[in-house]
């Protein structure tokens, strides 16, 4: 089980570090998947990016995975309706539609992030704080 948990812990870190960076790199792809009722949509696009990538670099401390973990389940909580939003919007990407099976699939994809974010980074840091 460690080996899985360490081995969880890299592909989190690095899935969360580049798609926060790919916020950056590429915000406009973002922009079309913010609901319009939120305010100031690119700096939202940039505060979730940092996020991200901070919630990835803190899975790779000890000292800070805990608090990564649970900032990045908050993370996934707050930009649920955003994937609700783009499910019920059809919003296009990239002047594409995404397919509508892909927007399903990735509503309940946010409860099996957070439970994996949960078991590997919350969960497992009660009992040992080594990576």
């Amino acid at each position: 089980m460690l080996v899985f948990q360490k081995i969880s812990r890299w592909v989190l870190a690095i899935f969360f570090f580049v798609a926060g960076a790919y916020h950056f790199i590429s915000p406009a792809t973002y922009l079309p998947l913010m609901p319009g009722y939120l305010p100031w949509p690119l700096a939202l696009i940039y505060i979730s990016g940092a996020a991200e990538m901070a919630g990835g670099v803190g899975i790779c401390l000890p000292r800070w995975r805990r608090a990564a973990g649970w900032g990045l389940i908050a993370l996934l909580a707050a930009v649920f309706p955003a994937n609700i939003y783009m499910l019920t919007s059809h919003v296009l990407i990239a002047g594409q539609r995404v397919p509508e099976w892909i927007l399903w699939l990735r509503l309940p994809l946010q409860g099996v992030m957070m439970a994996w974010i949960y078991l590997c980074c919350v969960k497992s840091e009660r009992r040992t704080s080594h990576f």
